[in-house]
């Protein structure tokens, strides 16, 4: 599995962006997929989560009601969509394919495949 993840950039506090990630595998709905960051000195943390037919998602409490992860199946993508940005949103920001328990889903050891990460920088 190849995870391309794009539409990163810079904004400023208030505004919004949406990554997106394309996967090339056949097997695309078989996966949960997940969105992590990782800001410079910290750790990857877990951003969004969403089931591999759409129907359950999950959200770090820093972000809900901000951000909104979606995807199509029919083209292997995921999204996120980010609104109402806050400088501590800066991060790198990464896709990623699981087939573990949903409730695991927020792990980051549980993810198999990982895309090459999209830098997401909000100023003041």
């Amino acid at each position: 599995v190849q995870l391309q993840a794009s539409g990163g950039g810079v904004v400023q506090a208030g505004g919004s962006l949406r990554l997106s990630c394309a996967a090339s595998v056949r097997t695309f709905s078989t996966y949960a997929m997940g969105w992590f960051r990782q800001a410079p000195g910290k750790e990857r943390e877990f951003v969004a989560a969403i089931s591999r037919n759409g129907g359950s998602t999950l959200y770090a409490d820093s972000v809900k009601g901000r951000l909104t992860i979606s995807r199509d199946n029919a083209k292997n993508a995921v999204n996120l969509q980010m609104n109402s940005l806050k400088p501590e949103d800066t991060a790198v920001y990464f896709c990623a394919a699981t087939r573990t328990v949903w409730g695991r889903v927020m792990d980051t050891t549980q993810y198999y495949y990982w895309g090459q990460g999209t830098q997401v920088t909000v100023s003041s």
